[in-house]
């Protein structure tokens, strides 16, 4: 089995068309914690995939994507704390929950 890790991605994109383009592919990889925060579990190969796509999206020269790992999935490695209004996060195993 893959393993999986989880990384917390925030982009800047500054045209209306890649942006629509950057949040479906996010939206296909992962989670919203925000409008341009997502969080996304993936293999490495997935990962590589992933950031294949985001390069075949994104002007090299005017757009920003962030990608932080955060280390393995799993209930261990929950790392969110929120002020204000609480965010859904994925459990492992795709279940969503409210942290």
């Amino acid at each position: 089995m893959a393993v999986r890790r989880r990384y917390l991605v925030a982009y800047d994109i500054r045209d209306p068309k890649r942006l629509r383009a950057v949040h479906r592919l996010l939206k296909a990889n992962g989670y919203p914690v925000q409008y341009s925060v997502f969080v996304c579990d993936l293999s490495r190969s997935e990962k590589t995939a992933f950031r294949w796509d985001l390069g075949e999206i994104v002007d090299h020269g005017a757009d920003s994507v962030v990608l932080v790992d955060l280390g393995e999935t799993g209930p261990a490695t929950e790392r969110f704390e929120c002020v204000g209004v609480p965010v859904r996060t994925v459990a492992e195993g795709g279940e969503a929950r409210i942290v």
